[in-house]
């Protein structure tokens, strides 16, 4: 059997992928062009990807493919018409990364509320190398206790999110995105209450119809100027213009994203003129990178081919 990886880098080189070898033949390739992946895929009986796009162009000659294995929890790139007309069937890993995601979340919100940015340069500049007080909070920051934390989306990641802002001690409500999560720990909201109540808003939400361009310049006016905004979900749900717009009329504190419309960052970005780290802090798509979220990652995915094919 023949496994191929088309875009292993997107899961790092630094994961040890030997465990695969247990199942058959592996051929490793950190990027493929959609050219490259035709070629690629025509002796395949499996497919592991993570971005790559498949569909009737990329899998015309992939005549022997019986598996598609996404290496994510996303499948907007699998043409799913396409593959049942052709009975190969596909995989994706959910909840692999919740306590990473949940966990970036967290880095970014304090990152932000405690201006850390600010403090950081302040002592690095020297200024307060033989200061008269031990201590500066020119750069007033609160408590996060008592505040009030609004989720967009609840599902596992929005649900431990929940939880730990919980133990935080802040109040917490949520908007469910499909309309269809009733959750009794916390209290369901409209979207606009959600946005007009909240201290924090984070986004753990799926890109759907209902999703994209949740975020615009509407919302982001109706939230508290002191209100902190993470997107930790979809980078289509925010409109980046808009969000741009916001902070630099000093319509909410700070936002924290480490999702955008489009990846790698296009260098027409709104965003990427805003340079205070202390208003803005992008990070690359990292929220779900942790080592051992990885290596959760692919072991799930030699699983599932271990299953498919009944391997023992």
């Amino acid at each position: 059997m023949n496994i191929v990886f088309l875009d292993a880098d997107t899961i790092g080189r630094d994961i040890d992928l030997s465990m695969f070898e247990k199942s058959g033949h592996v051929t490793v390739y950190g990027f493929s062009s959609k050219e490259e992946m035709r070629e690629r895929a025509a002796d395949a009986d499996v497919l592991i990807l993570n971005k790559m796009q498949a569909d009737a162009y990329t899998l015309e000659k992939a005549s022997h493919l019986k598996l598609i294995c996404v290496t994510a929890t996303g499948t907007n790139n699998l043409d799913k018409n396409y593959l049942a007309q052709r009975n190969i069937e596909w995989r994706n890993v959910a909840g692999y990364s919740t306590e990473c995601v949940t966990q970036h979340t967290f880095a970014m919100l304090f990152y932000l509320l405690e201006k850390l940015a600010y403090y950081d340069n302040y002592v690095k500049s020297e200024a307060y190398v033989n200061n008269t007080t031990f201590t500066h909070f020119s750069n007033v920051f609160h408590e996060l206790y008592g505040m009030t934390w609004g989720i967009i989306g609840l599902g596992a990641i929005g649900r431990r999110v929940a939880q730990i802002a919980a133990a935080f001690g802040c109040h917490v409500i949520y908007f469910s995105t499909s309309g269809k999560n009733d959750n009794p720990d916390y209290s369901r909201v409209s979207f606009d209450d959600l946005l007009s109540r909240s201290d924090i808003v984070s986004v753990h939400a799926p890109l759907t119809e209902k999703t994209e361009g949740l975020m615009n310049r509407s919302a982001f006016q109706k939230m508290k100027k002191s209100a902190v905004f993470l997107n930790l979900g979809r980078g289509p749900i925010v409109v980046e213009q808009d969000l741009a717009d916001a902070l630099l009329a000093g319509e909410l504190a700070a936002a924290g994203l480490d999702v955008l419309s489009a990846e790698p960052m296009h260098p027409d970005n709104p965003l990427k003129s805003i340079k205070d780290s202390g208003r803005l802090l992008i990070t690359p798509h990292i929220a779900w990178a942790g080592v051992e979220t990885r290596r959760r990652l692919m072991e799930t995915v030699c699983q599932q081919i271990q299953t498919f094919f009944k391997i023992c």
